[in-house]
């Protein structure tokens, strides 16, 4: 009768034990593969927001395609390659380059636009989109100055 018991608290203190560590297993957030900086990884449709800041380093040494995609026209940052509007993305591929993985950053006047033009372009298998975040208002709320305004 005596070992029945110990062998039933045993039992016991075994489920409690168990129970108690998958609860709080469960609360911890499960470890995620080491991940670039949020500046860096791309979000869920595929392409890159970029700060004001970057793409003003970025400009410095040049190695991108830079697209102003506001309509109407509505002033650019200096060193603009191309103007397309955001919502003629598909219609002006002969605009773009035929390599897909060319870095191509986007903008507009408040980042609206070019979030759509940049989903789109990931939608043509374009691999390597930055979108500038904020537009022109946050370049110029940065600091920085447009061109034919």
């Amino acid at each position: 009768m005596q070992r029945t018991s110990i062998a039933i608290i045993a039992v016991m203190v075994a489920a409690l034990f168990a129970g108690t560590s998958y609860i709080l297993l469960a609360q911890q957030p499960m470890a995620q593969p080491s991940q670039p900086s949020n500046s860096q990884s791309l979000n869920k449709l595929g392409y890159r927001d970029i700060s004001s800041e970057e793409l003003n380093t970025m400009l410095a040494k040049k190695d991108f395609l830079l697209v102003n995609v506001h309509v109407p026209y509505a002033g650019e940052i200096k060193g603009t390659d191309r103007f397309i509007p955001y919502n003629k993305i598909p219609q002006s591929i002969d605009q773009l380059p035929t390599d897909k993985a060319t870095k191509i950053v986007v903008y507009c006047r408040s980042g609206m636009m070019s979030a759509t033009a940049s989903e789109e372009l990931v939608s043509l298998e374009y691999t390597n989109i930055l979108n500038l975040k904020g537009g022109m208002i946050g370049w110029e709320q940065n600091g920085y100055s447009l061109v034919g305004k």
